[in-house]
């Protein structure tokens, strides 16, 4: 009898904390949602990714509320503020538009509005050697180099090449603005390449496309320093990177040829006839005579 009372109570504490459960999850429920306002004021952001050089239109643009308290400097509040302008900052999807990234109402679209106050933008022909293989797109930076036959010296003529513009923009890769394989880092096959230099910059450029050929060296986008060299002639190049080899100066002795001496043999005179003496005794008197 005991065991069965244990088994009943415990049966109806469970059933009795089951429907309170399912009680308490039925009146959350059916509790109305309490919601906070928050400030917000209207601003136009692009319903689509917009890239550099587009003319916007009512399909680039929607309005969202965004939180008054935070602001978006530039911003518009109306979609025709920003109709018929061109891009030159490409705009993400759902990024706010802002002055900073559209040009001005008469500035139209393409290329113009993207050229810095005071630049200049210079079309370059390129190949995929000249081009870094494609890696050369809008909004990296590179060195013009230039190699020439003659390096204006004179008469000799002596192959030289040299930078002759340092961490130049570039404005765009191709004929068309196309940012898509850029975005994934990859390499983009182009014939043309156009920069955006100084007015001295794009004279230089000039006369090194007349002159000789150009090529471009990628840049890393931090590495800002101006490229400082000379240049390089065939003769150092020749020479190799590593130490100046040292030339042994031989010396030479002027060696003046005299005429060796003459030798004079002395002759010897035949040596002369014997003389023969005769010794001649008479008596006791001993004489000699010579006789030849």
């Amino acid at each position: 009898m005991k065991q069965s009372r244990t088994v009943i109570v415990m049966v109806v504490a469970v059933v009795t904390a089951g429907l309170a459960a399912f009680a308490v999850y039925k009146a959350v429920q059916n509790m109305p949602v309490r919601e906070v306002e928050v400030g917000s004021v209207p601003v136009v952001v692009a319903s689509k990714t917009v890239q550099v050089g587009t003319m916007i239109t009512s399909d680039h643009l929607k309005i969202v509320a965004w939180p008054a308290k935070n602001p978006v400097p530039g911003a518009y509040a109306d979609p025709k503020e920003v109709i018929d302008r061109g891009v030159i900052e490409t705009i993400a999807e759902n990024e706010p538009v802002t002055s900073r990234k559209v040009a001005g109402k008469e500035s139209g679209a393409g290329l113009p509005p993207v050229i810095p106050a005071g630049m200049r933008a210079m079309s370059v022909r390129v190949n995929e050697v000249v081009g870094v293989a494609g890696f050369v797109l809008p909004g990296t930076r590179v060195d013009v180099l230039v190699s020439v036959n003659d390096d204006g010296g004179g008469n000799q003529r002596e192959p030289m090449a040299r930078t002759v513009v340092s961490n130049v923009v570039v404005l765009t890769a191709g004929t068309r603005y196309d940012q898509e394989s850029a975005k994934e880092g990859k390499p983009e096959r182009v014939t043309v390449i156009t920069l955006a230099v100084l007015p001295e910059d794009g004279e230089r450029i000039a006369l090194a496309s007349a002159q000789g050929q150009i090529s471009l060296a990628l840049r890393n986008p931090l590495d800002v320093d101006a490229t400082d060299t000379q240049g390089i002639k065939m003769a150092s190049l020749m020479r190799g990177t590593g130490p100046a080899p040292v030339v042994d100066v031989v010396k030479r002795r002027v060696v003046t040829t005299r005429p060796k001496p003459v030798t004079v043999a002395v002759l010897t005179p035949p040596p002369a006839p014997s003389i023969y003496k005769v010794e001649t005794i008479r008596a006791a008197k001993r004489s000699e005579e010579v006789v030849n």
